[in-house]
């Protein structure tokens, strides 16, 4: 009998079904913090196709590989067009969405970074880096007063592995007027235990730094809402 009702729910125009159950006439009542996953991303969906309604659209991209709302961060617009009922513009919608959310986290513990606290680092690029599929590498830049001034993505690596150039490092520092630098970079197994690659690269870099007066002040690997911080296990130590 739920069944049923269920399946009688997804057929259901949303302009039929009472307005306590209408994903907009919801929002407008109760505030988005009522709807469910599935009822928000109907709201962005707008129509449904092939007999679906939107909000049974939205929970078909929510169930694929049982990802949940992680499919929109974690699909590509080509797999997002897989789902039957999901062209090109709404799986582009779907990754604007996830990519605005991303930016939104990112905006507001930006202002909580500080050099000198790894986990607030780690934190501001926690989402950008802990569902990558490849090892993806950071250079975060500092000012004299520790402020952070900027970041640049120096490389993508394979699955395990990343392909970070001291030389690129140094010289992007340079171009930005560095004073202390932060390298980070994810492990797509969501562990972040270092490996004798990463200890050797991150001695290497420290003694780079010596010698341009650019204090490569950490390393951090980035796990699944975990991190590695170098300074903070005592591997790294300040020279200012």
């Amino acid at each position: 009998m739920i069944n049923e009702q269920i399946y009688h729910m997804q057929k259901q125009l949303i302009k039929d079904m009472p307005i306590s159950l209408r994903p907009y006439e919801k929002f407008m009542i109760y505030g988005s913090s009522a709807l469910s996953d599935a009822e928000l991303l109907s709201i962005i969906i707008r129509n449904g196709v092939g007999g679906q309604n939107a909000i049974a659209l939205a929970q078909s991209v929510l169930n694929t590989n049982h990802e949940g709302i992680l499919n929109l961060s974690l699909r590509t617009v080509e797999e997002l067009q897989k789902i039957p009922g999901i062209g090109k513009v709404k799986a582009i919608q779907l990754k604007s969405i996830a990519e605005l959310s991303m930016r939104l986290i990112s905006t507001k513990r930006k202002k909580l970074v500080s050099l000198y606290n790894a986990q607030s680092i780690a934190e501001y690029y926690m989402e950008q880096l802990r569902h990558k599929q490849k090892e993806h590498a950071i250079l975060c830049m500092f000012d004299s007063s520790a402020n952070l001034i900027g970041d640049k993505l120096i490389s993508i690596g394979t699955v395990n592995s990343s392909l970070v150039s001291p030389r690129e490092i140094f010289l992007t520092a340079l171009e930005s007027h560095a004073v202390y630098i932060v390298l980070l970079h994810n492990h797509p197994s969501g562990l972040c235990k270092p490996s004798s690659e990463d200890i050797s690269i991150t001695l290497s870099l420290v003694k780079c730094g010596h010698l341009l007066d650019i204090e490569f002040a950490d390393h951090i690997i980035i796990g699944d809402n975990i991190y590695y911080s170098f300074r903070e296990q005592g591997v790294i130590t300040s020279s200012k």
